[in-house]
């Protein structure tokens, strides 16, 4: 049933919705498959993450016609006619009554925003592709959704820098993912933290039976404090606190910040709630429930909503704006291209989208009118060696960066590999030839040797006559 008459309307203007300030308005690409005309796909999709259905129903009234969702704007071939990678663009314009507040304090949640946006209409059988590339959220909006309660300017304060540009953090996590037991596990965090500022569990890391938390998250509390007096440096952890039940967030929580407290560390730790596997409820719990801890974000399983291969789920930008929306202290975005993850060097915009006030993404400038902001985090097959040209292309270095392989592959300690981290964004920060910088620092050379396909690729098959031995 075409319902192009209904739900949509070419002659809206964007920024008269814009200023009118009462629409959320989304960008998407869409795919029709054979014999459906792209207006009729794109109206149906209006319809179906709105007051719409399939047939006409009885129980439709002028008010619910009201807020409707109404496509605004269509370029059937924006994006050629490749199966996957072509499509055409749609705006669609939802207006502001569709969307939940919560009984609690009136707040709107992502997850209900996320249904309505991208829920059903992915499933419909008229389209072989719908991607959402971008939204726009009113004030009205803004203002009603929590937000991160902490920030990297939190962190940088525990680390005795700076509330602004407090720069670089290096950090990394503990390798294998799997397999190592308490006294290994903590080992291996001394040996890093003795040149390095953060670790992190990755993401499987948490309690398991033959490294349980109970019992090994009291060691790595006792040797971060022992660390801190040997080298006069603050450090922090990033633990495991993701759960499917809200209860055992908060348990696990509360174990993490006691066991830290013992030595008056508490604000040396962050919680990994892993977003993607649980969702905006995850977040939302710790967000609420620690709002004095850093909330970092992991997203495994993302590529398999964001991926650029597919022609559906959503850009990475959305993603970004979600986890802002929602709490987030920190998320990872992804290496831009300069790591081992799917990525390009025009991703400048996922961490610009979470750091700044205002922010042009794909389709729409986005204001965050005053809301915190989120920190990029940074992993996924960095070393030393490729960072000074990270930097370069992200135009600063307010980053948290976790290197495992980085750190722990570095040939003479995971100490030696975060000291080679710190060198790269002083050799970036300074101006210096990442080369001439080298024959002065030797964790920064020595990363060299460390990774010599990297060294070769990036810096030219002569750099071992350029820089000299060194040991």
């Amino acid at each position: 049933m075409d319902q192009s008459n209904r739900y949509a309307d070419l002659s809206l203007k964007e920024e008269d919705l814009i200023a009118g300030g009462q629409h959320l308005l989304v960008a998407y690409k869409l795919i029709p498959a054979e014999g459906y005309g792209f207006l009729e796909v794109a109206a149906h999709v209006a319809a179906e993450s709105s007051t719409g259905t399939n047939v006409e129903v009885s129980t439709t009234d002028d008010f619910t016609r009201g807020v409707d969702a109404l496509v605004y704007e269509i370029d059937e071939t924006a994006f050629g006619d490749h199966p996957v990678t072509g499509g055409g663009l749609m705006k669609i314009a939802y207006p502001v009554p569709l969307f939940d507040p919560n009984l609690t304090d009136g707040h709107f949640n992502v997850s209900h925003m996320w249904s309505l946006i991208l829920g059903n209409n992915q499933g419909m059988g008229d389209h072989n592709g719908l991607r959402m590339l971008d939204f726009m959220v009113p004030e009205v909006m803004i203002k009603k959704f929590d937000g991160p309660s902490t920030g990297i300017a939190d962190m940088w304060e525990v680390l005795g820098r700076p509330r602004e540009n407090g720069g670089y953090i290096s950090g990394t996590i503990i390798k294998p993912k799997l397999g190592l037991r308490p006294e290994p596990f903590v080992k291996a965090c001394y040996q890093f933290w003795l040149g390095g500022d953060f670790i992190k569990n990755d993401e499987p890391q948490a309690n398991q039976p033959f490294c349980p938390m109970e019992t090994v998250i009291p060691m790595v509390a006792e040797t971060m404090d022992r660390v801190q007096q040997e080298t006069g440096q603050a450090k922090i952890f990033s633990a495991n606190a993701t759960a499917d039940w809200h209860t055992e967030c908060i348990k696990r929580g509360d174990f993490i910040l006691e066991s830290f407290a013992k030595y008056g560390n508490e604000k040396h730790v962050a919680f990994l709630i892993d977003g993607f596997v649980t969702g905006p409820a995850g977040v939302t719990t710790a967000r609420r429930a620690f709002p004095d801890t850093f909330l970092h974000f992991h997203r495994a399983g993302h590529g398999a909503l964001t991926s650029y291969k597919s022609p559906m789920g959503m850009d990475p930008l959305c993603y970004m704006k979600i986890s802002r929306l929602s709490g987030a202290s920190g998320i990872h975005t992804g290496t831009m291209g300069y790591g081992k993850m799917e990525g390009h060097g025009n991703e400048t915009v996922l961490a610009y989208m979470l750091e700044r006030d205002e922010c042009m993404g794909h389709y729409f400038n986005q204001k965050w009118y005053g809301m915190k902001p989120t920190a990029p985090i940074i992993s996924g097959g960095m070393n030393a060696l490729r960072l000074p040209g990270f930097f370069e292309n992200l135009g600063h270095g307010n980053v948290i960066n976790t290197c495992g392989g980085g750190s722990f592959g570095h040939i003479d300690s995971p100490a030696a590999g975060a000291k080679s981290l710190s060198q790269a964004y002083e050799c970036w920060t300074t101006g210096t030839d990442p080369i001439e910088y080298a024959k002065t620092h030797n964790e920064f050379a020595r990363a060299f040797d460390s990774f010599p396909a990297d060294a070769d690729k990036i810096y030219g098959a002569d750099w071992r006559e350029k820089i000299g031995a060194h040991k």
